[in-house]
């Protein structure tokens, strides 16, 4: 088993990565927790896959579990389910000394995040990491939020968990698509990091490139996002670089309405930054190739009718990267040395132009 500790000011938790974890859930979190009432939150994707087997585990151990499922989705994300779980711990008489289990991929985490972090200011939070993108980026690091109409993201909390479980075993159960957004988020941390781990994202030709080599992808993903997050908790520097593509993609992400997954945005994003930063001499000639051929290699779409439309360009207004009329925008000076550049949300069209 690989442990990878995220060491921050006021908290410290283990990220355990290993492919029997899933056979060990009660014996995990009893060694953290102590015997109390937990919600078990999941989706109904998720849930008839694991939440009876995870639920049992948990009870064993002692644990009073309340199981409550949301529908799976985008959908979810909100503050109007939010609050009905609020409503359903409090009539199940949950107390500040009880916790919450994210028991699914970046909507479950993020919803149970949020949850967490409001009921009673505060209770204890735990995340069991299902899909790719969750493991190898949304479950690390305490970012959680939820959507507010059409903007994605909008409210939520930095709220550090317990403990983080990453099973990649988990993914036998994902889909070829769901896997495969996943593994977008892997490229741009890989492109983060150094030049060995993109060499080695370089190497991943197809969708059984990733399942076989999905624990090496997830903890060198890890190791690097911990690094970034224990440097930079609050996203107030370098954790600005982990947006590289994300200012695009959630834009084109909310204009898809549903049609594209978070990590097909993210490539469509990474690509389209990207070409424009070549074209202006930011970053270095190739790059955008170099990324191109890792996306398309499994299948993961880099272009979308959507850039450069007025629908466009009014997401990146509601950004939360938008500092007052100006995106912190990432840019890869080299493999592994990423760079903010500043532009005026006004400046955009004629940015995207060129």
């Amino acid at each position: 088993m690989s442990t990878i500790t995220v060491d921050l000011a006021t908290k410290k938790y283990d990220v355990k990565i290993d492919n029997t974890l899933h056979t060990r859930i009660g014996q995990e979190i009893s060694a953290v927790w102590s015997t109390r009432k937990i919600v078990l939150l999941t989706d109904n994707n998720v849930g008839p896959l694991y939440l009876e087997d995870t639920s049992r585990q948990l009870r064993d151990k002692g644990f009073d579990v309340l199981e409550l499922v949301v529908p799976a989705g985008e959908q979810s994300k909100s503050l109007s389910v939010a609050g009905d779980l609020i409503g359903k711990m409090a009539s199940a008489g949950f107390t500040r000394g009880d916790g919450l289990i994210a028991l699914g991929g970046g909507v479950i985490g993020d919803l149970g995040g949020v949850v967490a972090s409001l009921y009673m200011r505060g209770i204890a939070f735990i995340q069991i990491a299902t899909s790719l993108t969750a493991q190898v980026d949304s479950s690390v690091g305490g970012k959680t939020a939820v959507n507010l109409g059409d903007t994605k993201n909008i409210a939520g909390s930095f709220y550090q968990p317990d403990l983080d479980l990453v099973d990649v075993t988990y993914l036998d159960t994902l889909t070829d698509r769901d896997l495969v957004e996943g593994y977008a988020e892997v490229v741009k941390t890989s492109a983060l990091s150094d030049q060995n781990f993109f060499e080695f994202t370089g190497q991943i030709k197809s969708i059984s490139d990733i399942r076989e080599h999905a624990q090496e992808l997830s903890q060198r993903a890890i190791a690097y996002k911990a690094r970034v997050v224990m440097a930079d908790e609050k996203e107030a520097g370098e954790r600005q670089f982990l947006n590289f593509g994300h200012t695009f993609g959630h834009a084109i992400e909310l204009l898809a309405h549903g049609e594209l997954r978070h990590g097909e945005a993210v490539a469509i994003g990474m690509v389209a930054i990207s070409s424009r930063f070549e074209q202006n001499g930011i970053m270095p000639k190739g790059m955008t190739d170099e990324l191109l051929s890792r996306l398309e290699a499994v299948g993961l779409p880099t272009q979308s009718e959507f850039i450069g439309t007025t629908h466009f360009f009014d997401r990146l207004i509601n950004d939360k990267k938008n500092h007052g009329g100006v995106l912190n925008l990432v840019a890869l000076e080299s493999i592994g040395n990423p760079v903010i550049v500043k532009k005026k949300i006004a400046d955009m069209p004629a940015f995207m132009e060129n």
